[in-house]
């Protein structure tokens, strides 16, 4: 299914905007598994689009959030919100590896201003991240990730009963919202990750203890572990491309509407959504939607904001609903 929305970017009250929004799907499946010329050629549009409204926008702070699979938080200790003071990105798939440009007294005045909103967020003064932030650091500022500064905020979205609910999603979004108001800063908030979408990420309830350990204990992987997990979610996107009934499939419907909330900020709607309910009509890793909503809570909610970009396609190949959003206040 195809949605695609390219209305006529106006420069000048995008670069106006003090606060702005981007809503941008993840696949470490970009760039190995074929997709269609029209496809590629669809989200190639979306992408420049992205990276056009963002340009005009010209933040001087970004706020990313994003998740994380298995590759720097893991089940021994799973935090459903952490701060980053510093962060690295690991290089996985063929997204980029390197540190970010984390501004580290602004990421520590954000996690005192939510504890003092009594959010218990954790705290890493070395965060380790995956293509679920650097895919999109990637494609708004290239493959060094030379973005603004970036305050990284990773959501657990893999390991229950620890995946944040949605109103707690919307609040934490409302109280960062607080703090920026704070600071005379241009500032995009990003959510990456979603839509709807279940790649094969294991979970505790996997049959294979070495399985569930390697998802438990914090480590890095071997080269030839790497390569396995690759292949392992590539022959996923290909099995659900064939429709083979072992993969899920993906829910353009669900995303839509996911969408439709986020344009006109009815954001109390989506928090009648409930875990189960979002694992049946979206997928396991469907979770990794509610950045976005993180993400659009500190912008004004319940009126429609200006949207230049809002941009659709399922992609089976990519295992992924992928969709792109900018909205401005």
């Amino acid at each position: 299914m195809h949605h695609w929305k390219f209305e006529r970017m106006d420069i000048t009250s995008i670069a106006n905007a003090r606060r702005a929004f981007l809503g941008m799907s993840h696949s470490p499946l970009l760039g190995l598994n074929p997709i269609s010329p029209e496809d590629q050629a669809s989200l190639d549009a979306a992408v420049a689009q992205a990276r056009a409204a963002v340009n005009a926008f010209d933040p001087e702070l970004v706020v990313l959030v994003g998740p994380d699979h298995y590759n720097g938080f893991f089940n021994e200790l799973m935090p459903p919100f952490c701060i980053g003071s510093q962060a690295t990105a690991v290089g996985d798939f063929l997204s980029p590896a390197g540190p970010l440009n984390v501004p580290e007294d602004s990421a520590l005045a954000l996690a005192h201003h939510l504890m003092d909103r009594h959010f218990d967020v954790a705290v890493s003064r070395r965060m380790l991240v995956d293509h679920g932030f650097a895919q999109t650091l990637q494609f708004l500022w290239g493959d060094e990730m030379k973005s603004p500064p970036v305050i990284p905020v990773f959501m657990n979205a893999v390991a229950q009963p620890g995946i944040p609910r949605m109103a707690r999603c919307k609040a934490l979004g409302e109280a960062m919202g607080e703090f920026l108001e704070q600071l005379p800063l241009r500032t995009l908030l990003i959510g990456s990750g979603g839509l709807s979408h279940e790649p094969p990420v294991p979970t505790l309830a996997h049959p294979d203890p070495a399985v569930r350990e390697r998802i438990t204990i914090k480590s890095t992987p071997t080269p030839e572990e790497r390569d396995a997990k690759t292949e392992r979610v590539m022959a996923a996107g290909m099995a659900l491309a064939n429709g083979d009934n072992w993969m899920k499939p993906l829910n353009p419907d669900w995303d839509l509407n996911w969408m439709e909330h986020m344009a006109n900020g009815s954001l109390d709607a989506l928090c009648g959504m409930n875990e189960e309910s979002i694992n049946a009509q979206a997928g396991n890793s469907a979770h990794e939607s509610k950045t976005w909503l993180v993400a659009r809570a500190a912008l004004k909610q319940n009126t429609t904001l200006p949207c230049p970009v809002r941009t659709y396609r399922a992609i089976p190949a990519l295992i992924a609903g992928y969709g792109v959003m900018f909205m401005h206040n």
